[in-house]
């Protein structure tokens, strides 16, 4: 069976194709406007195997090769470390080196999710998006007002809002913050409808999924939004093989650097998913807020760590308990202690 390493860019793919002895046996350069090329080159090499680095736009691809492989394997390009790190590196040589770790069966693999995971996380990082550009309008008009020294608490309710408009503002900036209002009851609008179609998305989903919703539901400081991004992020909960696997995806793990017998703490990894790992920094306030326990535990911590210290470390205790939820399908204990 031959093996094919692609370079996958957004109008080229770089083809190497090798033997089970290693030996190139040609290399083609496609284009990504020709689905029926592309098809016809692989259908035409006769049994083979194919991998591509999971980047943002390999699934068409691999949808389009998978009726007539053996084998699709996505690389994981941080674990592909020999690509990146190469003095040499172009499209040529990265196809040629991919193609050699398929064929030598070392490909350090990314997961890929399944059609509904994708369909919800697009859901759920569409919504983050809508609230960040909500935020960004909200600081932009409050930074108009702090220049004129008008900025207030309750800006952003409907009594707050009215008094916006009796605010005395030059006409640049009365012009400026009617053009962002308008753009904020936009975002306002669309952030609605983006939870009604994630409510709708929830109804829709099979048992299993509704199952893991209502363990995540039960924890303290863990609503819709929270549980909806930890569902989208972490997709099948079966492919992390510890809770310090999960960790390090949502950049909760700090990194560590040894030597001569000595070790020493570095500032968190953030590798994997930076809204998982927001939404669960946020869901750790919420917890030690509602909860005697785990605000008993942040205490302690803040005594030999600063507060933010202190609540990553409760962000990713929480994160190690909803892992050991959605494997066990038990429900929160509320007596549980952290520690």
């Amino acid at each position: 069976m031959l093996s094919a390493g692609c370079d996958l860019h957004k109008k080229t793919i770089t083809v190497c194709v090798m033997n089970q002895s290693r030996e190139i046996v040609c290399r083609k350069r496609l284009y990504c406007d020709d689905e029926a090329g592309i098809r016809a080159f692989f259908e035409g090499l006769g049994p083979y195997q194919f991998v591509v680095e999971a980047t943002a736009s390999y699934e068409w691809f691999v949808r389009l090769l998978e009726p007539s492989a053996r084998r699709a394997l996505l690389a994981h390009p941080k674990k592909l470390r020999v690509i990146a790190e190469s003095t040499r590196k172009s499209d040529k040589l990265d196809a040629q080196v991919l193609a050699e770790f398929l064929a030598l069966d070392m490909i350090p693999t990314s997961y890929r999710p399944t059609p509904r995971q994708r369909e919800h996380r697009r859901l759920v990082r569409h919504r983050d998006g809508i609230q960040k550009r909500i935020t960004s309008v909200k600081n932009r008009i409050r930074r108009i007002l702090a220049d004129e020294n008008a900025d207030f608490k309750g800006l952003f309710t409907i009594t707050g809002l009215q008094k916006l408009k009796s605010i005395a503002l030059s006409d640049a900036d009365r012009f400026a913050v009617d053009q962002m209002l308008e753009e904020y009851e936009l975002y306002r609008r669309q952030l609605k409808q983006a939870d009604e179609r994630l409510v709708a998305f929830a109804d829709s989903a099979p048992s299993v999924e509704r199952e893991r919703r209502a363990l995540l539901r039960s924890i303290p400081g863990v609503g819709f939004v929270t549980s909806e991004v930890v569902l989208a992020e972490l997709a099948d909960i079966g492919r992390f093989a510890s809770a310090k696997r999960v960790t390090s995806y949502a950049g909760l793990s700090p990194g560590k650097r040894s030597s001569a017998g000595k070790s020493l703490e570095l500032h968190l990894e953030k590798n994997g998913s930076g809204l998982l790992r927001q939404i669960l920094v946020e869901s750790a306030w919420q917890l030690v807020r509602y909860s005697a326990r785990w605000k008993g535990y942040y205490e302690r911590l803040k005594v030999r760590l600063k507060a933010k210290k202190a609540i990553v470390a409760v962000a990713r205790r929480l994160l190690c308990m909803i892992t050991a939820i959605l494997k066990s399908g038990q429900p929160y204990d509320p007596t549980y202690q952290p520690s």
